[in-house]
């Protein structure tokens, strides 16, 4: 199965610490780097990476930080991991020069099968499906108050 990599796991805990601690100010990517000790050198690149792909919204300044680029209902896990893959140098050969003809035509497009599914089953999780699936765990999560009564 793909892995999940430390800059996917960075990627996720960063949108929902913002799902989690938005209010009336953005979430500032140093509380982000204290509360889910995610290096800083990783945040960055992957909050201006999720900023660009439209699911944070930015704003600079003393007051600037992060908050999310739309409901928390209409952002994907797939969506956060697509983000991540983009900026994650791919190490997988496509060269058909390099590996044997059964890499090529059995073993690649069975692992391009199997990624293809874990992406559409990810496609159907949200920021909010783990907002709720937190609150059930008895994390402090606010409810989102647009997202109706929870029904877990």
């Amino acid at each position: 199965m793909p892995r999940l990599s430390k800059k996917t796991m960075f990627a996720l805990e960063a949108v929902l610490d913002v799902a989690f601690h938005v209010g009336e100010n953005p979430v500032r990517s140093g509380d982000i780097t204290e509360r889910q000790r995610i290096p800083k050198r990783y945040l960055e690149q992957v909050l201006q990476h999720l900023v660009r792909a439209g699911i944070l919204a930015g704003k600079r300044g003393p007051r600037g930080g992060y908050r999310l680029g739309r409901d928390r209902r209409q952002i994907t896990l797939g969506e956060v991991v697509r983000v991540v893959r983009k900026l994650e140098a791919e190490t997988e050969p496509r060269d058909p020069s390099v590996g044997s003809p059964l890499a090529h035509e059995v073993v690649w497009p069975m692992w391009e099968t199997l990624r293809e599914s874990m992406m559409a089953q990810l496609d159907g999780i949200t920021i909010e499906d783990l907002c709720r699936q937190a609150r059930s765990r008895g994390l402090n999560v606010p409810e989102d108050p647009q997202a109706g009564p929870v029904t877990a």
